[in-house]
């Protein structure tokens, strides 16, 4: 045999299987996903935290070529301490070159034992490998699934103090058995807020394991984008040397300096938590749904309620308007390049609220809806409407005294298997009213890794350009750094930006983390220009809300009936979900959406088209089409009011 297994004593082979649901078309009934959470006792009672560390494991296995995914070559691999390596050969390994690492506790571990397959994924990195025989094959099995529960169940004892600290904040967060604290272990330790699994009592759930079909790998992708070694990596985030230390000088910055833009957060009169925390969705079959539609338009896919977070689309787009102040800020700023950086500062903000959003999604809004936000607080009211349904695009416009904004906004998105990325179209438009600026800017590319896995994680990556379509004074340039694969993560979620003269001159320099905030060093006052806001207590159980996100969907008696029936607010299965009634929700949800259907046969039958309420369809500068505000949501809600006037029933 070619693999050396220098196992200390006490090792015993661990490994729990469950049906594998997907691998091809050809041999599903083939694939069994190792599900190896709930092995957390040794063979003799002790914990893994008491047990020394699993034997090393090292040997030649063939491994799948990266590109074109065709073909097998010979790779020396080595496993030690959960970490699995492999170089080109045994000489290799011993000069310490590597072509590539992975932790293994951190993958979801598929195997193939007919094919003699292991696949191990993490999102970033997909490994195929092959044994030359079954014994071989069940050593690196065996040996594999090992060194993962070692290293959980060590990440769990490094965060006990903390987890400890975590159950006894809420009377929700309940410790019922030890995998679920290896699962919320993980989870944590990966910058991930996995929900709490909440039975009917509102008690953590204790009898159930996550779901395989979940936390499923694929094999699908349109390549394998996982790069060989750190040197043969392809530098696609564009870092260098000077740019890693003004990051670390940036973050530095951050943590010192307070926000000039940061609002000291105020008792607002609204609430503070929701009715019910999020429901635990783990045992949703993501990947079976994903298998039932292959091939078509994720948008036009109905998902279960339980997957959805109590704020729709609508809602969504007025989350980029927490950070208003910074506008208000640049409303006050003579100099052009300084208000450029405060402009740019709000385009990032937009983002922040994606951190801790990633485990639920967003109601898709109906044809017709619609969303109104009156924010005296911040100065600013805002009305949203769904203008279109395939493709879908909602349009929204908010003014206050200061500024004027505006955006539709459509999705394209890309299932590549184990990623789902999100591509915006639509332009967002910002107007001053002092100095008659009118900015226009795109977004980035949105991307879900994992996103069959319960340890699913969101990245923006790509490039920003901000004119000021009124001035050709400067210019903004932002990059939205997409993370390294074989990186730290030191850079992740990392933004770097540059203002620029007419003659292409930096004038401006700034950067930071779109989750952390934004230091500019250039300015006559070095500061930090933006911080998010500090996330309430017990985020983690109500969908990683923000105090603002928190606010968006209450429903005052004062404020029902000013609303159109048309108003998010007002929707029963969006609702059902944030009171807890999530098998009520999932039947309303049904419905809500048939009765769409048939509203678009009837217009069908007539040969009419649906015309939007508050918005029309235009052409900006550029030649493209726009929908953009008709002025009448406001004048109509004053007089004569909505509840005088015929309006659509949607639900």
């Amino acid at each position: 045999m070619s693999g050396l297994d220098r196992s200390p004593a006490g090792w015993h082979t661990i490994v729990t299987s469950a049906s594998f649901l997907w691998s091809n078309l050809q041999n599903i009934k083939d694939w069994e996903i190792m599900d190896d959470l709930q092995a957390d006792m040794g063979p003799s009672g002790e914990t893994m935290q008491d047990m020394s560390p699993p034997g090393i494991c090292e040997g030649y296995l063939m491994k799948r070529r990266k590109w074109p995914l065709k073909g097998w070559h010979k790779r020396f691999f080595v496993l030690d301490k959960g970490i699995l390596r492999y170089s080109r050969n045994q000489y290799d390994n011993s000069k310490g070159k590597l072509s590539g690492s992975m932790d293994v506790s951190l993958a979801v571990m598929s195997v193939n034992r007919k094919a003699r397959r292991i696949d191990l994924d993490t999102g970033d990195n997909l490994y195929h490998i092959k044994t030359k025989s079954h014994d071989l094959f069940y050593i690196w099995v065996t040996k594999l699934s090992a060194h993962r529960i070692f290293k959980k169940n060590e990440a769990a004892h490094v965060h006990n103090g903390f987890l400890h600290a975590l159950s006894h904040g809420s009377s929700v967060v309940q410790r019922n058995g030890a995998m679920q604290d290896v699962v919320m272990t993980l989870s944590l330790t990966m910058c991930i807020f996995v929900p709490v699994p909440q039975s009917e009592s509102g008690r953590r759930s204790s009898d159930r394991p996550p779901s395989v079909a979940d936390s499923m790998a694929e094999y699908f992708d349109a390549c394998d984008d996982i790069c060989a070694s750190s040197t043969e990596a392809s530098d696609e985030s564009g870092l260098s040397d000077a740019s890693t230390t003004s990051t670390r000088k940036y973050r530095a910055s951050l943590s010192k300096a307070p926000s000039k833009s940061k609002r000291v957060l105020q008792n607002t009169g609204r609430r503070t938590t929701l009715a019910a925390v999020c429901p635990d969705n783990s045992h949703v079959g993501l990947m079976a749904i994903l298998y039932n539609n292959i091939g078509k338009d994720l948008s036009r896919v109905s998902m279960p309620a339980a997957l959805n977070e109590p704020v729709n689309l609508l809602q969504r787009l007025c989350e980029e308007l927490e950070y208003s102040e910074l506008l208000d800020i640049a409303n006050r700023t003579d100099d052009p390049y300084q208000r450029m950086v405060y402009i740019a500062a709000f385009a990032i903000s937009g983002y922040a609220t994606a951190q801790y959003r990633n485990r639920y999604k967003p109601f898709n809004p109906v044809l017709g809806e619609t969303f109104e936000c009156v924010r005296e607080d911040r100065g600013f009211r805002y009305i949203s409407e769904q203008v279109c349904h395939h493709p879908p695009i909602s349009a929204c416009h908010a003014t206050s005294g200061n500024f004027c904004f505006w955006q539709d906004q459509r999705w394209k998105n890309k299932f590549w298997g184990k990623s789902l990325e999100i591509m915006p179209a639509g332009m967002i438009n910002v107007t001053l009213s002092r100095y008659g600026d009118h900015y226009e800017w795109n977004k980035v590319v949105t991307c879900i890794h994992n996103v069959l896995s319960q340890q699913r994680y969101l990245e923006h990556y790509g490039e920003v350009t901000i004119h000021n379509l009124n001035s050709s004074v400067c210019t903004c340039k932002i990059t939205f750094v997409k993370s390294r694969y074989w990186g730290s993560d030191a850079n992740k979620n990392e933004v770097r930006g540059q203002v620029l003269d007419q003659g292409g001159n930096v004038v401006h320099r700034f950067g930071g983390f779109w989750h952390e905030g934004i230091f500019c060093d250039t300015l006559p006052n070095p500061q930090c220009i933006w911080k998010p806001n500090p996330q309430p207590k017990d985020y983690i159980l109500y969908y990683g809300f923000s105090n603002f996100a928190m606010e968006m969907n209450e429903l005052t008696p004062d404020l029902k009936p000013l609303l159109p029936p048309t108003d998010s607010r007002l929707r029963p299965d969006q609702r059902m979900l944030e009171e807890g009634r999530v098998e009520e929700a999932d039947k309303k949800k049904d419905e809500v959406e048939e009765k769409q259907r048939e509203r678009r046969k009837i217009l069908s039958k007539r040969g009419e088209e649906h015309i939007p309420r508050f918005f029309r369809k235009s052409i900006d500068a550029a030649g493209r089409d726009v929908w953009v505000t008709n002025g009448t949501y406001w004048n109509l809600r004053e007089n004569p009011g909505f509840a005088n006037i015929k309006n659509l029933e949607l639900w």
